[in-house]
């Protein structure tokens, strides 16, 4: 079906229900509390510097990082939400030490979906007023439907995904999301409170000439990164390329959709096994890239097919144009 511009999310979620292999009724109530989360969520990232919500909450999450105040509002917010609801069985948040059980003494519990999330991504630019977002990943349980849900249905490979998408507060907000069938952007009209298709259909680019890394830790980067970010400064052809990194995923990743980019976040010799999560950041991620005709690696490998070992599994992560992605790799080939 061809998505209609100016549709609500709500109309759009309705007409393409069927579209959906697990047609069921509760993957639509789940994408609508997602958005009504993000529109609370949207309300505060907004009052930023106006109310005591900026700064450090004076606490740190299980990855040892400070949180933000804004961080700990936000994973509130999309667990209660979610929880309110009754629409999930389990969540995983970035910022919770485990997984949350929902109903789990409930035997008529017969919801099937858990949800993994990263409430407030690239958090750490809310006090300078840069763009920051949400990130979330839905599975179906592995579990028996009843039953409390358990480790086992967190840890999975991120191509067994059934929806994946993003918030970014940024100069307009944007729910940006996919369940398999392409990907579709949704703005946020403030006065009204409603998101509208506007973004139909998103795609990569095949090529592009973005890259978005952290180039203050180069020296620290694998000789194939290092090769290949020497590739895209050269002058030849259509580069060099211009690089542009904010330092948010949700930020750099939306940015590179539409215009076409590379974004990378290499393992290093500080970092040895990369920094971003695989399970909050990097499969939503490279589900939604994968479904706008991009790639998503961790190395040589694709980052849908890694099997998660652990709950805040941290990967190396790759993603963008194709053509680009596929270059990456020819230079990290050389090495391995």
């Amino acid at each position: 079906m061809v998505p209609k511009r100016n549709q609500t999310l709500g109309e759009f979620i309705i007409e393409n229900q069927n579209s959906f292999q697990y047609s069921s009724g509760e993957l639509s109530k789940l994408i609508n509390a997602i958005r009504l989360a993000a529109k609370v969520v949207n309300h505060e990232v907004n009052k930023a510097g106006l109310v005591d919500i900026i700064g450090l909450a004076g606490d740190t999450n299980i990855q040892g990082e400070n949180q933000q105040k804004l961080d700990v509002f936000a994973n509130e917010k999309f667990i209660q939400t979610l929880t309110n609801r009754e629409i999930v069985c389990g969540i995983a948040s970035e910022e919770e030490d485990s997984f949350v059980s929902i109903n789990s003494h409930d035997e008529n519990h017969q919801n099937k979906y858990i949800v993994l999330i990263d409430p407030l991504d690239g958090s750490s630019n809310i006090d300078v007023n840069v763009s920051v977002g949400t990130i979330f990943s839905v599975y179906r349980r592995v579990t028996p439907v009843g039953t409390p849900v358990t480790l086992e249905d967190f840890l999975q490979p991120g191509h067994k995904q059934v929806a994946a998408g993003y918030v970014v507060y940024g100069t307009s907000t944007m729910l940006v999301y996919t369940t398999g069938d392409g990907v579709n952007g949704f703005t946020l009209n403030p006065a009204l409170g409603t998101f509208y298709l506007s973004h139909p259909n998103m795609q990569f680019p095949e090529e592009g000439t973005i890259y978005s890394v952290n180039e203050g830790n180069y020296v620290h980067f694998h000789p194939g990164v290092k090769d290949y970010i020497k590739y895209c400064q050269m002058e030849e052809e259509n580069r060099p390329y211009t690089s542009r990194y904010i330092g948010s995923l949700v930020s750099d990743f939306h940015r590179n959709m539409i215009k076409g980019g590379i974004y990378m976040y290499p393992k290093s010799s500080v970092t040895q096994s990369g920094k971003l999560r695989l399970l909050y950041e990097c499969n939503p991620m490279a589900f939604l890239a994968e479904q706008a005709n991009g790639l998503a690696i961790g190395g040589k490998n694709r980052i849908l097919d890694i099997e998660p070992t652990e709950l805040h599994q941290r990967v190396p992560f790759f993603c963008g144009s194709r053509k680009m992605v596929e270059k990456l790799q020819e230079f990290l080939a050389k090495y391995q």
